[in-house]
């Protein structure tokens, strides 16, 4: 499967729209996380419009927009880098799309709403505060996608498990942006449970800036590489900037699932794309989209065990 050329090419040469930009977030100070999700929910269903923002997707994101560009910032993927992603929707149609990290329900708006076009069935977001949970469903029930989005609270490694408990054995497309330093960990547990496998999508925001090196150490590495290296995972969220320190200072510790191995059969290739983000920031290669040649080897003898299949992802 390959993305098409003219979505690289018109991401590549796009230019930011100043005029639908957020506001900058505060230098410094806390920038999530201090009443303005439960402030943008008020906001919302206090709108002049509110009739026409019921049961439409695209108004109750356009609200969520105008909050974000006339009151405080939110650390929303935007509708820069939404397209990306909801292209690559279009293009896959997955059934089943999860994504890590819902905050307050941008993404599993844009996304689910895709979702649903492209004849998918179920979206589920997972997010560990359970108030930002709340404002996401509270936001899914006003526009309408109820049906399709189910939110998950917790933990992304204990959610995870619980979903492949209840039933969920493949992953179509799968969304992260959430904990930094669990990117690896949970992708690591993806391929455990076998819910990341050939035919499986990913997609990951912030690798490039402000930056993911485990992440892509282990994505860009080879099964000789990962076998040989692979022992438990060690991973220090001091480096990953203001991100981790807020969410470790707000929501305590996370226990991420370092002892699993993943599958370290799994090759993926990558391709980056330029975006922005909502503030119109540029972001060199934010997302980048990777045109996995996944192959099952067999450890023994390393011969294939399956077909070469193709599957890609954004990281």
């Amino acid at each position: 499967m390959n993305m098409p050329s003219s979505t690289i090419d018109s991401v590549a040469n796009a230019r930011f729209d100043e005029k639908k930009a957020y506001v900058q977030d505060e230098q410094g100070q806390a920038f999530f996380d201090d009443g303005r999700e439960i402030d943008l929910l008020h906001f919302v269903y206090r709108h002049p419009s509110i009739d026409e923002i019921r049961a439409s997707p695209t108004n109750v994101l356009k609200a969520i927009d105008e909050y974000g560009r006339t009151k405080k910032y939110l650390m929303n993927v935007g509708d820069d880098k939404g397209k990306i992603v909801v292209d690559l929707i279009a293009e896959v149609k997955p059934q089943v799309m999860v994504e890590l990290g819902g905050y307050i329900g941008y993404s599993a708006l844009l996304f689910g709403d895709a979702v649903r076009k492209a004849g998918g069935k179920r979206y589920f977001s997972l997010e560990r505060n359970p108030e930002f949970a709340a404002v996401i469903m509270s936001l899914v029930d006003l526009a309408g996608l109820s049906d399709v989005v189910k939110v998950v609270v917790g933990s992304s490694a204990e959610s995870i498990k619980r979903l492949h408990s209840d039933g969920l054995d493949h992953i179509d497309l799968m969304f992260l942006d959430h904990w930094k330093p669990a990117y690896m960990t949970d992708l690591k547990l993806c391929e455990h449970l076998h819910l990341v496998s050939p035919g499986t999508v990913l997609a990951a925001d912030n690798v490039i800036k402000p930056g993911n090196p485990p992440y892509l150490e282990y994505v860009r590495s080879s099964v000789d590489q990962k076998r040989k290296g692979n022992s438990e995972t060690k991973i220090d969220s001091s480096n990953f900037g203001k991100n981790a320190d807020m969410y470790k200072e707000r929501e305590g510790e996370e226990k991420m699932t370092t002892e699993i191995k993943g599958n370290p059969n799994l090759v993926y290739e990558s391709k980056l794309v330029n975006s922005f983000e909502p503030t119109g920031e540029p972001f060199d290669g934010v997302l980048s989209i990777i045109y996995n040649q996944v192959r099952i080897v067999a450890i023994a003898s390393d011969v294939l065990l399956e077909p070469e299949r193709h599957v890609w992802a954004l990281r």
